[in-house]
This record gives structure tokens, C-alpha cells and sequence, in this order.
């Protein structure tokens, strides 16, 4: 029996003793907080975002305009006050014809449906009904509304302080990083900074030579509603590769309900001009900003979509852009 039990001591006493100290608990409590206040605040985290690439797009405009001597803030407010004029031109140019079109897109809807698909009927009573919930969800649709409002004019505050304090960013980093660190941090945010104001720039430049080119050709086509689909292509077209595909969608279809022909003619429309983006225009006007496999733009896509929807989509590519644009920071790659 002796050497049995001898046995069990020498087994028991090779199993390790695992000891956690007091700084590891720590760290990992700290850490599960961070990414506790991270989820909390990430639509703040969206906005502060969205800022900084506004803001990586205008800084080359309001550096431009402190060469005549123009101070820093008057040069910010007169950027702001030149695209609130071209929007706001634009869209009281736009706006009649556009809400003509889509409520009569909207009218005829029904019969749209039923040339493409006869066996359709139109229950005027089952829309009817559809519609009742659309009132009692006024008072949420206009709340959202004014979020959408208020969350844009906190992106311009934000990006016009970004903007008014940019010049004090090597004060800013010493104060918080290694003055050995110094230098590289500060050429990281300026590669982040030319990558995401290139990739800005050069979105607005696609959203409207691709919203212009398709109505241009749906007009020619005599495609009906030619101003809302085209709108509907150029916001799209901030969805790389998915974006246009499905701005296709609705064109084809109304077209199809004239004849089958001309929705052929409209697909082979929307796919020339994708070609004439992919050939000519994207290299032209995004040759800093580009340079991403389709295969990592859509994992991007379904990943950001899945994680924070539309708004995640959309800021998907930036996302990648700034990683990019580090990692080539750190290890010595020019954009």
C-alpha cells in the first residue's frame, strides 16, 4: 500500500498552481470597461468620425485661403457659407421637378407592378390599411428627422473646431505621447487625414458625374422618372460595388414596364456607366483614396452593415481607408 500512496503524492504534487495578481484583474475589469463605454457612446464615436473626414476634406481649402492672410475662422465660415449656397441652390433648383416625379412614381406604382407582373392586384383597402400605422408613427418619423438634423449640425460644429484647431496637433500629441513617438503620430494623422479627404472629395466627384451621367441616359432613353432614379444612383454610389448594382434595381423595372426591350437598354445603360467609372472616372478622381481589393470592400460592407447598419456600411471603406493609411504610417509605405 505504501508505494501506491507514495505515487499519489508525487502526481499531486506536480499539478501547477495558476496565480492571478491584482494588476492583471485590473487590467482585464478596465478593459471590459472601455469596450463597455465604447458600445455606449458609438454613435458619438460615428459622429466624431464622420467629423474628422469632413474636416480631412476641407482642411485643404481653409489652409489655402490662410495663404491671403484670411484668419482661420472666416476662412472655415466661408467654405461652410459656399457649399450651404451650391446645396441649397441645387436643391431648390431640384426639388420641384423631383417631388413632381416621385409622387407620380409613387401614383403609378400599382400599374408599374401589374404591367411586370399581371396576376398582381392592387387591394386599394389592404393599402389603406397599411397606411393607418403611418399616422399613429408620425411623432417617431419627425423625431428622426430633427436627429438627423441636430446630428448633422453637430458634425459641422465638430468638424469647424477640428478644423480651427488642427494647426495645435504637434502641441496636442506632445502633451499625451513620448516626444520619440512625436514625429511618426503626427506624419500617421496627416497620411489618415490625405487618405480619408481624398476618399471624401473623390466620393462627392463620383456621386455626381454617375447621378448626372444617369440622367443624361435615362432622359435619352425617355426612361420615366429619370430625376429620382438618378438621385437614387449618386447616393448609391457611396456603397461601392453593392451601391450600384442595386441603384439598377428600380431603373430596370420601370423601364420594363414600358417594354422589354428598353429595360434591356437600361441595363446595358447602367452597366456602361459603371465601366466608364471603373476605367475613367475612378482613376482619375480617387487614384489617392483607392487602391482596395473588392473582395476586402465587401467583407468591409457586410461586416460594418452587420455591426452598426447603414451607418456602419457607409463608413465601412473610411474605416479601412485609416487602417490602411497607418499601417503604411508605421511601416514606412507612402500612400
Amino acid at each position: 500500500m505504501m508505494p501506491c500512496w507514495h505515487g499519489i503524492l508525487i502526481a499531486g504534487s506536480m499539478v501547477s498552481k495558476i496565480e492571478i495578481s491584482h494588476r492583471t484583474i485590473i487590467f482585464v475589469v478596465l478593459l471590459l470597461a472601455a469596450l463597455w463605454l465604447v458600445l455606449e457612446i458609438r454613435d458619438i464615436l460615428f459622429l466624431l468620425f464622420i467629423s474628422f473626414i469632413v474636416m480631412s476634406a476641407l482642411r485643404p481649402y481653409v489652409e489655402y485661403l490662410e495663404r491671403f492672410r484670411i484668419p482661420r475662422a472666416l476662412s472655415i465660415l466661408f467654405i461652410y457659407i459656399v457649399l450651404f449656397g451650391i446645396v441649397g441652390a441645387a436643391v431648390s433648383s431640384l426639388v420641384p421637378t423631383l417631388v413632381a416625379q416621385t409622387t407620380r412614381f409613387i401614383v403609378n406604382l400599382p400599374n408599374v407592378i401589374s404591367r411586370i407582373n399581371p396576376d398582381f392586384v392592387f387591394d386599394l383597402r389592404s393599402f389603406t390599411s397599411q397606411l393607418t400605422p403611418i399616422g399613429e408613427n408620425l411623432v417617431r418619423v419627425t423625431v428622426n428627422i430633427f436627429s438627423n438634423i441636430f446630428a448633422l449640425l453637430t458634425v459641422l460644429v465638430f468638424s469647424f473646431y477640428m478644423l480651427l484647431e488642427r494647426r495645435h496637433l504637434t502641441q496636442y500629441l506632445e502633451q499625451v505621447i513620448p516626444d520619440e513617438l512625436t514625429g511618426r503620430s503626427v506624419k500617421a494623422v496627416e497620411s489618415v487625414e490625405d487618405s480619408l479627404g481624398a476618399w471624401l472629395r473623390g466620393e462627392l466627384v463620383l456621386m455626381l458625374s454617375i447621378g448626372t451621367l444617369t440622367y443624361i441616359g435615362l432622359s435619352f432613353l425617355s426612361v420615366e422618372f429619370a430625376l429620382p432614379l438618378a438621385i437614387i444612383a449618386g447616393l448609391l454610389e457611396i456603397v461601392p460595388v453593392i451601391g450600384p448594382i442595386v441603384s439598377a434595381v428600380p431603373a430596370v423595372l420601370v423601364a420594363f414596364a414600358v417594354s422589354p426591350f428598353l429595360a434591356l437598354a437600361t441595363a446595358a445603360l447602367y452597366f456602361l456607366i459603371q465601366q466608364v467609372e471603373n476605367n475613367i472616372i475612378v482613376p482619375v478622381v480617387m487614384k489617392r483614396a483607392v487602391g482596395i481589393s473588392p473582395l476586402i470592400t465587401i467583407l468591409a460592407l457586410l461586416i460594418g452593415s452587420r455591426l452598426a447598419g447603414i451607418t456602419g456600411a457607409v463608413l465601412a471603406v473610411p474605416i479601412v481607408v485609416t487602417l490602411r493609411a497607418i499601417l503604411r504610417s508605421i511601416y514606412g509605405k507612402d500612400n
